[in-house]
């Protein structure tokens, strides 16, 4: 995809860097539409691929309120892009690349302050439910 057709789509300008990667929205042949999202990266160690992870509210109707639930999709990672684990990432929906990858990184926006004790806080709390279960 040519750099004025991804500004026709909506996407970001191509990164600086080349790649050869063919399922790259800027340098491969592949087309992005439908949604997009903005979350952070959890994990980037599959290669190629990243966990991506935004909160979101959901309505209750029977307490009249809204609750916090957390989405984690897969989205492809290009080698021009190279998110890491902490960064702040916009996904957009592409074709399906894998039995779960149906999104790919289209712009790094930048990195996530505190991610790294929001990490560390969720691993201790799951220490903490294990003990607990052991417990019982």
């Amino acid at each position: 995809m040519l750099k004025t057709e991804a500004k026709n789509t909506g996407i970001a300008d191509a990164p600086k860097q080349e790649c050869s990667d063919i399922s790259c929205p800027f340098h491969g042949g592949l087309k992005v539409r439908g949604r997009q999202f903005t979350g952070s990266v959890m994990s980037a160690k599959m290669k190629k691929t990243a966990v991506i992870e935004f909160d979101r509210l959901a309505f209750i109707s029977k307490y009249e309120r809204y609750e916090k639930r957390r989405t984690r999709l897969k989205a492809h990672n290009p080698d021009c892009i190279g998110a890491k684990e902490g960064d702040v990432v916009k996904i957009m929906e592409c074709r399906p690349l894998s039995k779960t990858k149906n999104f790919v990184i289209i712009q790094k926006l930048g990195v996530e302050k505190g991610f790294k004790d929001r990490m560390e806080a969720r691993e201790a709390a799951k220490a903490i439910k294990e003990e607990e279960k052991e417990a019982e």
